[in-house]
């Protein structure tokens, strides 16, 4: 499921003026959608219910009543968002209270980031990796180990892949990237600067680049040919980056097997002729295993 909101707030470029200007109303208050009848969000908006229909179709519902039930929907992860932020890690947590707390943030960040998906988008992207010559990838700090994960998983699929662990040799990569290949980028923040300095090189050279990052306004998204949104709930340790990995992982995961997916027997092939064989391990139990990465 899409989210509604960040679909208006994508496509609105490419509305008319007066779907523009009911856009801006809806995403200035969302709760219009969900507390008025399409007839009262007319006379609000100074519009008419057949232009908001027409505005619901451009960004991807049947009409109203689908667009308003989608609104309503992320309008209550939003406020089981808040929620989450209420349950920060305190001084007198018990180990339970850490254990719970935590794994409910991850649970929510996931549940969060699926709502998120878009997928045409997603398609988009599975395209670029099966036909990419190369991945070159990109990221800093924790957005690094989500990259390496990335890394190991294309691998096993027999995708070239080309990762660096310092900034330099990212921009090397970057600026030696072709429209052949794909700019694999992964920001939390979307303003990491060195991340920036990599897709303006990539962009250079006409590389298509997908970035997954955070469902804000950023020059990350800016720059990306094709977004793959994340959200996340960070504790006050937040230089753990704790959910906001475990939604990039997941991300990660999609790609992983909608890929392989494309080419089941042969991905299946592969995964088998790729799979490391631990001392002991019978060819048949290593066959069994070889689905795991």
């Amino acid at each position: 499921m899409s989210s509604p909101l960040l679909q208006l707030r994508e496509k609105s470029r490419l509305f008319s003026p007066t779907e523009q200007e009911i856009v801006a109303h809806i995403l200035e208050d969302p709760h219009l959608v969900v507390d008025m009848s399409i007839h009262e969000l007319a006379r609000h908006t100074f519009s008419s219910a057949s232009t908001i229909v027409r505005l619901c179709r451009h960004t991807g519902y049947d009409g109203y009543r689908e667009f308003r039930k989608a609104v309503t929907y992320e309008l209550a992860m939003r406020e089981q968002s808040k929620q989450v932020e209420q349950k920060e890690i305190s001084y007198s947590d018990s180990l339970q209270d850490i254990v719970d707390k935590i794994t409910y943030k991850n649970i929510v960040s996931l549940e969060e980031t699926r709502a998120l998906v878009d997928l045409n988008t997603l398609r988009c992207c599975i395209d670029l990796i099966q036909n990419a010559r190369v991945i070159y990838l990109f990221g800093l700090g924790a957005s690094l180990c989500a990259c390496k994960d990335a890394y190991l998983k294309f691998l096993r699929l027999n995708k070239i892949c080309i990762i660096n662990e310092d900034w330099h040799s990212q921009i090397l990569q970057a600026r030696n990237a072709t429209p052949q290949d794909l700019g694999l980028v992964i920001s939390y923040s979307g303003a990491t600067v060195e991340v920036i300095e990599c897709m303006k090189a990539l962009k250079e050279n006409k590389t298509p680049i997908i970035a997954i990052t955070r469902c804000v306004d950023s020059p990350v998204a800016e720059l990306a040919d094709q977004k793959l949104y994340t959200t996340a709930n960070e504790s006050i340790f937040r230089s753990g980056a704790m959910s906001s990995r475990i939604s990039q992982l997941n991300v990660i995961d999609i790609l992983y097997t909608a890929l392989a997916n494309e080419q089941y027997e042969t991905s299946l092939e592969q995964l088998s002729r790729t799979h490391i064989r631990k001392p002991g391990q019978t060819a048949g139990k290593a066959y069994k295993n070889s689905t795991q990465p």
